[in-house]
């Protein structure tokens, strides 16, 4: 009997062993970014915050102080001159981490040149990255092609961007998006695809009008087709546009070719319509 006992105590403890055995870590997430006006710190805390994430700043050493203006100013010449600034160490060690969602204000279509510093300091092989950015009318896409083809041997993932004119839909769109991409658990509104592009009618002309005439880089664009889909409280368009020459202006050999771009506009009830993103 008591060994009969002893046999049962052992296969219990074998069965607990088995149930109580080591648990999968949580993969290790770093938030690293850049912010000069703070729109994109407000996205990168909002994350590591959701995730229980490490934050991290990149800092340039001769920091882009001053207004819009003369950012743009400095960013320009720089370009001009094919230099990047000199960025502060980052302390965080990169290898240590699974997941790194890396953050940037959109300048001239791309990552602001800090990133682009740290960028050729890194070597992201086999890395898991997130990017997600402000802008004030879009660029995430074209940043995203950008920093594929500067590290093309990491693992660059679907990513998340916001304009500066938005800044009070980040909580909401965040929680969405970390919940969309499985980095946290909870329910979320799966959206259907756009269905094909239309011809626009007057009234989603009018919609696309009324969401960018406040907004001096889309003067002259005109909604061309359509697709809509539903979303919480509301709906989405897609619409496709182009910029229309000024009427009587000579054109310009200069400029490049007119050509059609991708403006997605939301309409949430009761609410005016506001365009979220620009893809040229």
């Amino acid at each position: 009997m008591k060994t009969m006992k002893r046999m049962l105590a052992l296969a219990a403890t074998l069965v607990a062993a088995v149930a109580c055995g080591p648990k999968k870590e949580a993969p290790k997430v770093l938030v690293l970014y850049y912010s000069q006006t703070g729109n994109t710190k407000v996205v990168a805390e909002e994350i590591a915050t959701r995730l229980g994430a490490d934050i991290e700043a990149i800092e340039a050493v001769n920091p882009y102080d001053g207004d819009f203006a003369a950012t743009i100013e400095r960013c320009q010449k720089e370009r001009e001159k094919g230099e990047i600034p000199e960025i502060k160490p980052v302390k965080a060690d990169i290898a240590a981490y699974d997941y790194i969602f890396l953050g940037y204000p959109v300048w001239f279509g791309t990552y602001a040149p800090p990133v682009a510093s740290w960028l050729n300091e890194v070597d992201l092989k086999g890395k898991n990255i997130v990017p997600f950015c402000s802008f004030g009318s879009g660029g995430l896409d074209s940043s995203v092609r950008d920093l594929a083809a500067k590290q093309p041997e990491g693992v660059i993932l679907p990513g998340y961007g916001v304009r500066a004119a938005r800044m009070a839909a980040v909580p909401k769109e965040v929680d969405q998006f970390l919940k969309e991409h499985g980095f946290l658990k909870g329910e979320f509104v799966k959206l259907e695809e756009f269905p094909e592009q239309q011809p626009a009618t007057e009234e989603e002309a009018a919609i696309f009008t009324a969401a960018v005439k406040d907004y001096p880089m889309l003067a002259g664009v005109q909604a061309s087709t359509v697709a809509s889909r539903v979303i919480p409280g509301g709906t989405e368009y897609l619409f496709t546009a182009v910029q229309q020459p000024r009427e009587g202006a000579p054109a310009d050999p200069k400029m490049p070719p007119m050509r059609d771009m991708k403006v997605y506009v939301t309409v949430v009830e009761g609410e005016a319509p506001v365009f979220t993103q620009v893809i040229r």
